[in-house]
């Protein structure tokens, strides 16, 4: 697997590199402002098995040049995986990368991740479709949709679970989470389908992706 990283400070880029390449990674360009990052995403070969890790604000503006390049890159390339770090929940640009439901998706805080093991089991899951959200991104994208609107629906349990799954986290995961039975994490996913109008799939990743996507939706 082949990664693309953009950050800007050399310390935080260099050891990203290094732990990357730990665990076997390969690292295709580690940049560390908007334009490189555009131009190593443009140089990536069609049958590139390749992930995007990016922080939000790079130089030259220091605003919002790499969800900017990210989103970019996926309109010329559906379904590029996409990890973002960031110390900001930048809600914006955040839905609408979530909301074309194309790829891998990942948001994570910079300050919350706490261990290597945590950061590369977010890269591989994002590099295989799928989501890797941190907690307070996901409620803060969910906080926005009014009580009237299809998610005002969902019990207070069901929110819960609807959270958790869009971490990308398995019904067996959720089930452990919450101390429940994996029977009634089916039971409160079936629900949650059925109340937002989607329907149920075996696929986990594509599933959550349809979820946040929907609730992107009207925003």
């Amino acid at each position: 697997m082949r990664v693309v990283l953009a950050e800007d400070l050399f310390l935080l880029r260099d050891g990203l590199v290094r732990m990357l390449e730990a665990f076997d990674f390969e690292i295709a360009a580690a940049v560390e402002t908007g334009p490189e990052l555009t131009k190593a995403l443009a140089e990536l070969e069609p049958d590139d098995d390749a992930v995007a890790i990016v922080d939000v604000r790079l130089p030259p503006s220091h605003t919002d040049e790499g969800l900017q390049c990210a989103l970019a890159a996926r309109r010329a390339r559906p379904g590029l995986p996409v990890l973002v770090l960031s110390q900001h929940v930048e809600q914006l640009y955040a839905r609408e990368l979530l909301a074309d439901g194309n790829g891998g998706i990942g948001y994570l805080l910079k300050d919350r991740v706490f261990d290597a093991e945590q950061f590369i089991d977010a890269v591989r899951r994002v590099a295989a479709g799928g989501t890797a959200m941190d907690p307070q991104v996901i409620q803060q994208l969910l906080s926005r949709r009014s009580a009237d609107q299809p998610l005002g629906k969902l019990t207070p349990r069901e929110r819960e679970v609807l959270e958790l799954m869009a971490q990308g986290r398995s019904n067996a995961a959720i089930a452990g989470q919450l101390v429940v039975t994996e029977r009634a994490i089916a039971k409160h996913t079936s629900n949650i389908f059925g109340k937002l109008d989607l329907p149920v799939s075996d696929d986990d990743n594509r599933r959550v992706l349809a979820v946040i996507a929907y609730l992107d939706q009207g925003r």
